[in-house]
């Protein structure tokens, strides 16, 4: 098995997980599908394609996929922010795929762009982790006041992954 269907097999069955399908044009499915497996190869973790990514998984972990926009996405457009993941109605044509607007907080992209090679070649040298330490990136404890979840990021994530609670049954464990 290619690395590529590895890829595809882990989208199609996170989305049978959730209800969800995979974009049905296979076309860009495949694209998609791709950015993915590169992304995996370029940073040991799969970053989701449509986004740039720093590099440094801890400031990356709201957009590894599936991100952490993912639910709520498909939830109020019908798709996640690429298209990879779509609601039924979306994929048996019967909802169109429409733009989303960026969920993503302003600093995360801030230091998503100013790492780019793109942007800026000299950050390329300094390292993702010095971009990261000199953004104030603090990770905390959150828990799922619902269902006693817990994760270590930035901040909580929109929706429970265990119980679909919304990010607002989240509080910060404070040690």
């Amino acid at each position: 098995m290619t690395n590529l269907q590895k890829v595809r097999q882990r989208a199609e069955s996170d989305a049978r997980s959730r209800g969800y399908y995979l974009n049905p044009d296979g076309e860009f499915l495949n694209h998609l599908l791709e950015g993915l497996r590169q992304n995996e190869e370029r940073y040991d973790y799969p970053s989701c394609p449509c986004r740039i990514s720093c590099g440094e998984f801890e400031a990356d972990r709201d957009i590894v996929c599936p991100c952490d926009y993912r639910d709520i996405d498909v939830e109020e457009y019908g798709c996640c922010y690429c298209a990879l993941y779509v609601r039924r109605d979306v994929y048996e044509g019967k909802a169109p795929i429409r733009p989303i607007p960026e969920r993503r907080p302003q600093e995360k992209l801030e230091q998503a762009y100013a790492f780019s090679p793109v942007t800026s070649t000299e950050n390329l040298a300094k390292g993702a982790s010095t971009i990261v330490e000199s953004s104030g990136v603090k990770t905390r404890l959150w828990y799922c006041k619902q269902c006693g979840y817990v994760c270590f990021r930035e901040e909580p994530p929109y929706i429970c992954p265990i119980c679909k609670a919304k990010r607002k049954m989240f509080d910060e464990i404070r040690l």
